[in-house]
């Protein structure tokens, strides 16, 4: 696997998942029983945007980049550019948090956090980063697997009813990692019906989609949200034009939030004939 996160931390992808996901655990924290959060594919979980790599893309420019430049007053985005700033007054100026590190500032003292990495020099540099937080479990493994190996997630005598499991590949197996990470989705459903899990996806061409998305709601969930920005249209195969998320059992009032926060996003990112969307694919009952 060559992926390095490292070239795209701060992008218009990560932007949306990372306020997806900070949404999401603030709503698990709102109330007092423990919970556990699984992160599949974590990376290193902390990146510095003057780095080689970053700097060699320039996507954070156009990402994280446009939106402190612009900074809406709407709640849940401020909540985001905080943790940001949290993250660069710990780490420096230039830093950007990945998805581990956005787990460990929001959730709390009693809750537990799993990050996997299957790349070497990646997993150790996520094991550095949170060796002194001992809520945090790093493991160099494969994220699919550790769906299997890790839940129901329990700690001692702890079994956690309440959580978030992150899946968030690199697709570099584009023609089958659609459906390699749907069905570890399944059975971490079966496994742990009632949890929140999330699959961030890439978007270039919509027809290409389809598939995965009639797939997606077959899975064993009581409901499901699609969450998608884009910044430009989706009809390029040659670049990804936005993201989106995927919410198996997303919080109550998630969708809200969301669809009252993304339209400040577009015209902050857009890159011409951007859009967004939140919607239902299974309403809840």
């Amino acid at each position: 696997m060559n992926y390095r996160h490292a070239f795209h931390a701060g992008n218009h992808a990560d932007v949306l998942k990372h306020l997806v996901l900070l949404a999401t655990c603030d709503a698990l924290v709102a109330k007092p029983a423990s919970c556990f959060a699984l992160d599949t594919h974590a990376g290193r979980g902390l990146y510095q945007l003057d780095g080689d790599a970053a700097l060699r893309t320039g996507e954070a420019t156009d990402g994280i980049g446009r939106l402190s430049a612009s900074p809406p007053g709407e709640p849940l985005l401020a909540r985001y550019l905080h943790a940001i700033a949290a993250c660069r007054e710990a780490h420096g100026g230039h830093a950007y948090p990945g998805s581990p590190w956005l787990l460990a500032h929001a959730l709390r003292e009693q809750d537990r956090i799993a990050c996997c990495e299957l790349q070497p020099e990646e997993a150790a540099a996520l094991k550095q980063t949170f060796a002194q937080d001992p809520r945090v479990a790093a493991h160099q493994r494969d994220g699919y697997d550790a769906i299997k190996a890790l839940l129901p997630p329990r700690a001692g005598q702890t079994r956690f009813a309440r959580g978030l499991v992150l899946v968030d590949p690199p697709y570099e197996r584009q023609l089958d990692e659609f459906d390699i990470a749907l069905d570890a989705l399944a059975n971490g459903l079966e496994r742990w019906p009632q949890a929140t899990f999330a699959l961030w996806y890439p978007i270039k061409q919509r027809k290409a989609l389809h598939p995965f998305l009639r797939r997606a709601t077959t899975l064993p969930a009581k409901s499901l949200l699609c969450v998608e920005l884009l910044v430009r249209p989706d009809d390029s195969p040659l670049r990804m034009n936005g993201s989106g998320l995927l919410l198996w059992n997303p919080p109550w009032m998630l969708d809200a939030a969301l669809a009252h926060c993304l339209p400040l996003l577009v015209p902050r990112l857009d890159d011409g004939g951007g859009s967004q969307r939140v919607e239902w694919l299974r309403a809840p009952a």
